[in-house]
């Protein structure tokens, strides 16, 4: 498997967010500056500017970045003809994502702050959430347009199939608690929810 490889700009690109991650799920975003994240990153504060105009616009990267990295874009839901495996391998991606230490972090920041600093709820959940309810929705539109499944209400069906891949890890782990008796059958709950949700919906 060849690996790509970076140009420089590309490579302070991604050091950038990877420091910006760091101390976003570390500190938090009121707490985090511009300045420490150039000095962790290890570039000018100017360098960071120049490839993300604000703190704002560094944070959605930041989340977007995590989804990428996970493989949660658009290339995954590319093949309306094949809903199962398609939709079995987002299953599978979006759980690693949900259930990952930083997106647990960075929510539970977001809802801890979301009184005094509700634009950081309203940033995480456009980067994050809203942006893979559109990209499914969109996919399960498409399913429906070849006939085997009907998604009549697309968003809506694409909120219950995240919600159920949430299952009781990722509300234990918003809790702080442990779910390593939970992990062995992780794999198999994620796909029996991507079999039980395509079996709703199939056209009979």
């Amino acid at each position: 498997m060849n690996v790509p490889v970076l140009n420089r700009s590309e490579q302070k690109r991604s050091q950038i967010l990877q420091a910006a991650k760091e101390l976003f799920c570390e500190q938090g975003f009121p707490n985090t500056s511009m300045d420490e994240v150039a000095k962790l990153a290890g570039v000018s504060k100017q360098t960071v500017y120049s490839h993300f105009g604000c703190k704002d616009d560094l944070f959605v990267a930041s989340i977007e970045s995590k989804c990428l990295v996970h493989g949660v874009n658009q290339d995954l839901l590319s093949d309306p003809s094949s809903p199962e495996a398609s939709l079995a391998l987002f299953a599978k991606h979006f759980g690693e994502v949900i259930t990952s230490p930083e997106a647990v972090t960075v929510f539970k920041a977001c809802v801890s702050q979301s009184d005094t600093h509700p634009e950081i709820s309203e940033l995480f959940y456009n980067a994050g959430p809203k942006h893979i309810l559109g990209l499914l929705a969109d996919y399960l539109s498409k399913v429906s347009a070849m006939g085997k499944y009907e998604f009549k209400q697309p968003h809506h069906c694409a909120v219950r199939l995240c919600l159920m891949v949430f299952g009781e890890v990722r509300m234990r782990l918003d809790l702080g608690l442990n779910v390593d008796d939970l992990q062995y059958e992780r794999d198999a709950y994620v796909q029996d929810t991507v079999e039980m949700f395509l079996k709703a919906y199939k056209v009979s």
